[in-house]
């Protein structure tokens, strides 16, 4: 038997029908899961970091705006606001947390939520930090990627100290007093100062407007030669302080090849293109599903030694020839 058809009904019922099946497609499309990015500096400096995370994003078949969404939240240099920015992120209810560039951005991460996933990106330890149990074993909501730069400071005594010889005259160690870092770098270098038999005075600086009294500072000391703690805010900056190790006629050395490349010395840490790319494939895992109390902190395996051979002349300095072999990059 056969029944016959309100067409009208029949239309509405069609349409109803189309409408939900485009809405449910819509909201499919845009339920893209969310990464909050909290950054200790702000986006200019920290754009090549930028482009590596977004490889290692790419690697995982994630690429912004398309299939994941990011929430940038920027402390301008101001690590004090590294705190409301990561409670921001919480109350955003993102996916994962990213806290690259350095110890300050992951604590800040870890106060604000034992619960939303954290992948943070550090030349520090992060155990010692207690931001996880182990390297192998997190153990916790955060994982990520270490250089342990924080552990190479006295390699980077021990690299000046075959320029500058058996100077009489102190090393000055500049070291930022907000870093969680700045004692476990000191005590090492301190130990590797003894060992060498050389003369280190600390010298401090917190931002940017403290740099020039700094190096008034230096000069005041008579100082032979200059090794920059790790530290984001000077890696940042290694181009200021390039300029200023110039000016000064300070041979110098840092973590990051930033620094050789606009006129620094030198410079000796681990390649931040590989960590910032590890701490996108991370977030790529962690937003697919992974643990991180299961997901083990990488360990950077690949080091950079930069020297600035113009520079050098420009100093009057001479680089051993051992250096200049051992050298990834001779800038000339």
């Amino acid at each position: 038997m056969t029944y016959p058809i309100d067409r009208r009904n029949f239309v509405v019922a069609v349409g109803a029908g189309a409408f939900l099946a485009t809405f449910r497609a819509r909201a499919q499309k845009t339920a893209q899961p969310v990464i909050g990015y909290l950054g200790a500096e702000s986006a200019t400096p920290f754009a090549s970091r930028l482009s590596a995370f977004r490889q290692g994003l790419a690697e995982s078949g994630y690429v912004e705006g398309r299939n994941v969404g990011i929430e940038f939240r920027w402390a301008e240099g101001q690590h004090i606001r590294l705190t409301e920015l990561a409670a921001e992120l919480v109350i955003r209810r993102v996916d994962v947390i990213v806290a690259p560039g350095g110890a300050p951005a992951a604590l800040a991460a870890k106060a604000a939520t034992t619960t939303i996933p954290i992948v943070f990106e550090m030349g520090a330890d992060p155990v010692a930090l207690g931001l996880v149990e182990s390297l192998n074993r997190p153990g916790g909501n955060l994982t990520g990627v270490t250089s342990f730069n924080v552990d190479l400071s006295a390699k980077r005594l021990q690299f000046l100290s075959e320029v500058i010889h058996h100077t009489t005259r102190p090393v000055v160690v500049l070291v930022n007093p907000t870093s969680p870092t700045t004692e476990s770098q000191l005590n090492r270098l301190e130990a590797a100062a003894r060992e060498l038999k050389m003369q280190i005075q600390i010298v401090r600086a917190a931002n940017q407007q403290e740099f020039g009294a700094a190096f008034d500072r230096m000069r005041a000391l008579n100082a032979a030669g200059l090794v920059v703690a790790s530290d984001t805010y000077f890696a940042l900056h290694a181009e200021t302080l390039a300029a200023l190790a110039l000016k000064y006629r300070l041979p110098a050395i840092t973590q990051t090849r930033d620094f050789s490349i606009a006129g620094g010395l030198m410079s000796y840490g681990g390649n931040f293109f590989e960590s910032h790319r590890i701490a996108g494939v991370y977030a790529a895992r962690v937003i697919k599903g992974a643990r991180p109390a299961d997901l083990p902190v990488q360990q950077v395996k690949s080091f950079e030694f930069f020297v600035n051979l113009k520079t050098a002349k420009a100093l009057g300095v001479t680089l051993p020839p051992s250096m200049l072999v051992a050298a990834d990059k001779v800038i000339e």
